[in-house]
């Protein structure tokens, strides 16, 4: 891509990254209301699962007409196989969205790293212009070995400008000090670190340079796909499809149904519910209008969206009760 092919100069960069379920959607969604309503700004998300929600979710709540364009990078790190499924996506992106500035939302178990590096590549030397990169932590998990033990929880943090202690109202006295004390140990020196609740980032928080630059990582991407992924896939007859994808210590599964298959809200508000699983997120089309769903630190919350193509759900842990696609067929009128 060369910036006078397509005569996109500039665009302001943020790259919004932290672990799984600290609330990168959300926040990205207050942001999204902080634009300016004449520019036009544009969201690429990555996931770890194939299925791919995020990108319906938002455009659920916004869009193009608002001057908001979304793409998306599902099935794991988008830097896998030398970069191509993100740089594909982000040329398309930019070449629809003409952006006024972009966000890119890696997945929670991505290398903000090589996401930085293909994006610092010449490919989009003079295209894009890096900002901030923020990094949401919820600080609560710095008890967790699972988190401060993981090379990618670690990264996020080492890598960016700002350090976000996401979901203050639940912390304890000492969490505030806790997390500051990591970062001066994990980041770089000019690495800022404010808390808020709720994904409610302000938008001064965007602007400004980033002051990092990439570093060489080693660390070992998730496997490359050589098929199309479920995200893109015809749905067959029987009405859904099912996909799953594994890396960095966690499994993901997931289902696609077609629009014509409409869900009892009641029950699948009690399935969704009863979940055990490090994270999920869905949208579903149901007997009482689409809803969007997200699952983390066993919390429930719905959304009511305008509108939706298909139901989509994914679900992040590290095992998975057998019965699950059952049980969520079960949720559907007959």
């Amino acid at each position: 891509m060369k910036s006078n092919t397509i005569n996109i100069q500039s665009v302001p960069t943020n790259i919004i990254t932290g672990f799984l379920g600290v609330g990168k959607t959300s926040a990205i969604l207050h942001l999204l209301k902080s634009k300016p309503k004449h520019e036009r700004w544009a969201v690429l998300v990555n996931e770890f699962g194939e299925i791919g929600v995020d990108g319906s979710l938002i455009e659920g709540q916004h869009s193009t007409e608002e001057g908001i364009f979304i793409g998306e990078v599902p099935g794991g790190c988008m830097c896998c196989a030398a970069g191509l499924p993100m740089q594909i996506a982000l040329n398309q992106l930019l070449v629809t969205a003409r952006p006024d500035r972009l966000l890119i939302e890696p997945t929670g178990l991505g290398h903000p790293k090589e996401v930085l590096q293909t994006l610092s590549t010449a490919l989009y030397q003079g295209v894009l212009s890096l900002h901030k990169t923020l990094t949401l932590v919820d600080a609560r998990n710095l008890s967790d070995l699972r988190y401060t033990q993981h090379d990618t929880f670690n990264q996020q943090i080492a890598i960016a400008d700002t350090v976000i202690g996401n979901k203050l109202d639940l912390y304890q006295d000492q969490d505030k000090a806790n997390l500051a004390t990591y970062v001066q140990q994990q980041s770089q020196a000019h690495t800022d670190v404010i808390f808020t609740q709720q994904g409610e980032i302000p938008f001064s928080a965007l602007q400004g340079l980033t002051l990092g630059s990439p570093i060489t990582s080693h660390l070992h991407h998730h496997k490359s796909h050589s098929r199309p992924l479920a995200s893109e896939a015809a749905i067959p007859e029987c009405g859904f499809l099912k996909a799953t994808n594994e890396g960095e210590g966690f499994s993901s599964i997931g289902w696609r149904f077609s629009a014509h298959s409409i869900f009892h809200r009641g029950k699948l508000t009690s399935f969704l519910t009863g979940l055990r699983v490090e994270r999920m997120k869905a949208v579903f089309i149901t007997d009482s209008g689409v809803f969007a769903y997200n699952l983390a630190d066993d919390q429930l919350t719905e959304i009511e969206l305008d509108d939706c193509l298909e139901s989509r759900i994914e679900l992040i842990s590290d095992s998975f009760d057998d019965s699950l696609e059952a049980q969520l067929l079960a949720c559907t009128v007959a």
